[in-house]
């Protein structure tokens, strides 16, 4: 409410401004003016933004990212897609700790899990979830041909102890437990030690990884901790009637037409949402971490909709 009645209050001293500038023909107020408007449009949209977060949004956010049948190529483009989505948490100042990262055969990864924290983390980021494509000149191809390559986004909210047990139940019985080594650089530790820890959740089907840790015991709460937040996630988007099969599903099912997003840097460069249709042309900006466009052009079409809704509903009343 503070932060609303200092922006309401800014611009209405700006407005009261302008009028006396009006009268007095006073150009260089009117410069000062202009000056300040880009500042206040840029505060009034960050209040927009928070207007049309939920409380369930105000969480860390758990993120992992997938590469879709192609191989090397495919492995290689779900790579970017972490360094893009850890580019923008830096950008935000948010708190990034890598949870599982399998490096690929050749290049890329085969897939890596992040958490961030910092209030409203799930909030901002849950609109990035689902199927990423990407569309170049492939650096692995003798030939230099154009080639198409997808990622699967997952993203659900860490939620720590915050559920009552009757939330989210899981049961001990439900859960397929494996222990192995963990992968990459990490001295003697990593090399002879079987601390990380992949767990399956029988009954949905969806599998967890993490080998943040030294300790197997550490490393399995925190699996224990991406599963809930699985599991919360479906449970939201069934609620919402809006869950998609494709969250979760077999990394086959990560291809044609199923894509929240395209990302063009051949034969012209181009980032397309598909359930918006904003685009820009930089891409290059937007695979070092400039999501905010996207993010905020979500949230706003998700409000306006909402606004809608509620509107014709009052009507039919």
């Amino acid at each position: 409410l503070k932060s609303f009645e200092k922006v309401d209050a800014e611009a209405r001293d700006l407005l009261d401004l302008l009028e006396l500038a009006s009268e007095e023909e006073d150009e260089s107020v009117l410069a000062e003016i202009a000056e300040q408007l880009p500042g206040l449009e840029g505060r009034v949209r960050a209040l927009e933004l928070k207007r049309m977060l939920t409380a369930d949004d105000d969480t860390d956010v758990i993120v992992t990212i997938n590469p879709g049948a192609g191989g090397t190529e495919a492995q290689d483009w779900a790579d970017i897609l972490l360094r893009m989505y850890l580019r923008w948490c830096e950008r935000q100042g948010y708190k990034t700790e890598l949870l599982s990262k399998q490096p690929g055969d050749e290049a890329g990864i085969k897939d890596a899990t992040f958490v961030a924290r910092c209030p409203n983390a799930y909030g901002y980021l849950r609109r990035e979830n689902g199927v990423h494509r990407l569309i170049r000149i492939s650096p692995f191809d003798a030939n230099k041909r154009r080639h198409t390559s997808f990622a699967g986004v997952s993203v659900v909210p860490d939620l720590g102890d915050d559920l009552s047990e009757g939330e989210i139940e899981i049961r001990d019985e439900d859960l397929e437990v494996s222990t192995m080594r963990s992968g990459g650089a990490g001295g003697q530790h990593v090399n002879r030690t079987e601390s990380a820890v992949r767990m399956k959740h029988i009954p949905t089907g969806f599998t967890v990884r993490c080998e943040a840790e030294r300790s197997q015991h550490q490393n399995r709460e925190t699996a224990l901790k991406m599963l809930r937040g699985l599991l919360f996630e479906k449970a939201r988007r069934e609620r919402e009637e809006a869950f998609e099969e494709a969250f979760m599903a077999d990394r086959a099912d990560i291809a044609f037409g199923s894509q929240v997003r395209t990302y063009t840097l051949q034969p012209y460069t181009m980032v397309k949402d598909e359930r918006t249709d904003h685009k820009v042309t930089n891409a290059e900006a937007v695979l070092d971490g400039d999501l905010d466009a996207f993010i905020e052009t979500y949230l706003l079409r998700c409000a306006d909709k909402q606004q809608e809704t509620t509107s014709n509903g009052s009507r039919e009343e």
